[in-house]
């Protein structure tokens, strides 16, 4: 989480593993249905960690990895996601040459392999491609603030019967997310393109660019099957058929506020997101709301919002419809999932670990 570092200033963080020897269930495959957490951690003290619970508990089984493995991840964890039989976590640590993805069973969170670098160096996102193959994101090695995305970007191309990198794909600097349509791949970078870049999922190679805006970054697919993107204060949908672009909103008015974290309803015609900014006035800390939308809204206001509150993470369960965000209370103390029903009103919380950043849910 580079962004994490470039936002606020780290503090040293001692994590007491209270969960480390609590009896594990004989169940081999106990990870199968439920929701995954993925808890960033503190940048320098790289001790990011995956909670687990079942949809009917309100009690998270924290630290899976090093639970079932015996040895922690080691980084701050970036994103994760389920291909076939495995799950990868992406894994980025504050030391050059470290970053790695872990690639675990889904159904006991066993490590099957490690791919480190220099196959991979600062891990983005992970789209799957097909059972057996997925998609890596990476920035590739960074510099200093002069010149922070000094290498071209990558995709690195996962080969899971193997387990090996078996391609790496040059594409914009800063490639970030990813949302596959089809057999196309499309990929956004925040390192000063304005071009969502396409990918030929058949052929592992660059098919064309799509001119969108400043830093544009892939959303997901609504219910008509157009792409939602994000470009810095605005949200574009386009046609996947023609590459057109059908539609371009401002979200708000603010001067300094951004959107981020969107995420998706399960009937995917209505989009809930972060709307924030660091206040310079108040020792830069984080303030904003939370705000929906819907697919065929002409403006996007943002003087009603659904919660008024900051998250560090934000999801939609697609099975029950619940609204989950992470709360960070701070970089040196544990986290918390809180869940919302439609109306805004609370189901429950849940404590996790340091800063519950994403969620998968299973």
């Amino acid at each position: 989480m580079k962004q994490q570092f470039l936002k606020v200033v780290a503090g040293v963080c001692v994590v007491v593993g209270m969960n480390a020897c609590r009896e594990k269930t004989p169940d081999p495959e106990v990870y199968e249905q439920g929701v995954m957490v993925l808890n960033a951690g503190n940048f320098l003290d790289n001790n990011g960690s995956i909670s687990f619970f079942r949809r009917e508990q309100s009690e998270a089984q924290n630290d899976l990895f090093f639970q079932e493995n015996g040895r922690s991840l080691t980084g701050n964890v970036q994103s994760m996601a389920e291909v076939g039989a495995y799950s990868l976590i992406l894994v980025d640590n504050s030391t050059a040459g470290q970053d790695k993805v872990e690639i675990v069973n889904v159904g006991t969170f066993k490590s099957e392999a490690t791919l480190s670098a220099p196959d991979i160096e600062n891990p983005r996102y992970v789209v799957r491609i097909n059972d057996t193959k997925a998609y890596v994101s990476c920035w590739d090695a960074t510099g200093d603030f002069s010149d922070f995305f000094k290498n071209q970007g990558y995709i690195a191309v996962v080969d899971l019967t193997t387990q090996t990198v078996t391609k790496k794909i040059p594409v914009p600097k800063g490639a970030e997310r990813m949302v596959k349509i089809g057999n196309e791949v499309y990929l956004g970078a925040v390192g000063g393109t304005e071009n969502l870049t396409v990918l030929d999922a058949a052929t592992d190679q660059v098919k064309r660019i799509i001119k969108i805006g400043a830093s544009p970054d892939p959303i997901d697919v609504d219910a008509n099957g157009k792409l939602w993107i994000q470009s810095n204060y605005n949200v574009v949908r386009i046609n996947p058929l023609t590459d057109a672009i059908e539609a371009n909103v401002r979200v708000g008015n603010h001067a300094l506020k951004t959107p981020s974290n969107f995420a998706i309803t399960p009937d995917r015609r209505s989009f809930y997101f972060l709307y924030s900014f660091y206040d310079p006035a108040a020792n830069y800390a984080q303030k904003g709301e939370i705000y929906r939308f819907g697919i065929d809204d002409t403006t996007i206001r943002t003087d009603t919002p659904f919660l008024r509150r900051v998250v560090s993470g934000l999801g939609v369960d697609p099975a029950q419809g619940l609204i989950y965000g992470g709360v960070t209370p701070s970089f040196k103390q544990a986290g918390y999932v809180v869940r919302y029903r439609t109306d805004a009103s609370v189901v429950d919380s849940i404590k996790v670990d340091i800063s519950p950043s994403g969620f998968v849910f299973k």
